[in-house]
């Protein structure tokens, strides 16, 4: 069975745990469903310049399954990330895994009714975080499961626990991916001096694309790093650095990801305190582009002692 395969059937599971959750929930509690799904199925149509049609009980009907095909896709793109994470060595075991896997797909139904103004979780209350927690739980728990169990168990290529060392350097990169996202890949990328390492090709991408970031940091158009979509990029960034410095040194990707992930979080929020700091206390880097030059070395120096090759011979500490 495919990775594809088993992430499909493993979505599909989950989603169906999810649903009979919620539905006994409602059962107990003799609540309503909720129509954010709905909600935010047709705020996306309309924000893609499209609208649901029809109306009254028509309008009514189009809108829910629009609602409810986004959770399906939602449930089994999931699965999917779910199979394919594990197959690249990301497995984190029991309970944390599936409570793991319940987590991103509470991210990729809330982050987008809140980027489209569906809902704000920041003001949801006890009871709406019970329920928006618990069938993602029951989500998590069973699709992490049958992702496990689908998978061969004998076979597999058996990667080396990460070192104390590698977890280190994957949160300097990460920190470096605040600053600079592209770094968390361009920094792999362009130190890499294994003989099948990457191309020229790949090389030159790398090199433009943070060029690219250094000049469009610089706009005063360029949004906030720490809105949605910005900060959750360089946390994505953040999380890739790890897993590429852990793929360089054949190690397993699960800790040095998340060192990365948190790392870049941290960077986040370091970089923009730095430079409001640097605007209105009078620093000798009084001009945004000065301060964000500073940034610039700061985060090309973090990155470049991530990147150093580690030194396999002197692993010490191991961590899952």
């Amino acid at each position: 069975m495919s990775a594809l395969t088993r992430g499909l059937v493993a979505g599909a599971v989950g989603t169906t745990a999810l649903n009979a959750v919620t539905y006994v929930d409602m059962l107990v509690r003799g609540r309503t469903g909720s129509d954010a799904p709905a909600q935010t199925a047709e705020a996306l149509v309309e924000r893609l310049g499209g609208s649901v049609g029809g109306s009254g009980e028509e309008y009514e009907g189009r809108r829910t399954a629009l609602g409810q095909l986004s959770g399906y896709a939602t449930g089994l793109g999931v699965g999917v990330l779910t199979s394919f994470a594990h197959r690249s060595g990301y497995k984190i075991p029991g309970f944390l895994g599936g409570a793991a896997t319940g987590a991103v797909a509470m991210v990729a139904t809330d982050v987008p009714q809140a980027a489209l103004g569906v809902s704000d979780p920041r003001d949801w209350t006890s009871g709406d975080w019970y329920v928006d927690v618990v069938p993602h739980l029951a989500y998590g728990l069973a699709t992490h499961a049958t992702v496990a169990a689908l998978s061969p168990q004998a076979g597999d290529q058996v990667k080396t626990p990460a070192s104390s060392g590698l977890v280190a350097r994957s949160l300097l990169l990460g920190l470096a991916a605040g600053g600079r996202s592209t770094l968390g890949i361009a920094g792999p990328v362009l130190t890499d001096a294994r003989p099948d390492g990457p191309g020229v090709l790949a090389r030159v991408g790398a090199l433009g694309a943070f060029v690219g970031e250094s000049v469009m940091d610089k706009q005063p158009a360029t949004p906030s790093r720490l809105e949605a979509g910005p900060l959750g990029g360089r946390v994505a960034a953040g999380g890739a650095a790890g897993a590429a410095l852990a793929h360089r040194d054949g190690s397993s990707p699960t800790a040095p990801s998340i060192a990365g992930a948190l790392g870049a979080l941290a960077g986040s929020h370091a970089g923009l305190a730095w430079r409001t700091w640097a605007a209105s206390k009078g620093s000798p880097f009084t001009a945004d582009w000065q301060a964000a030059l500073v940034e610039d070395g700061v985060s090309v120096a973090l990155a470049l002692v991530a990147c150093l090759p580690g030194r396999r011979g002197q692993r010490t500490a191991v961590i899952g």
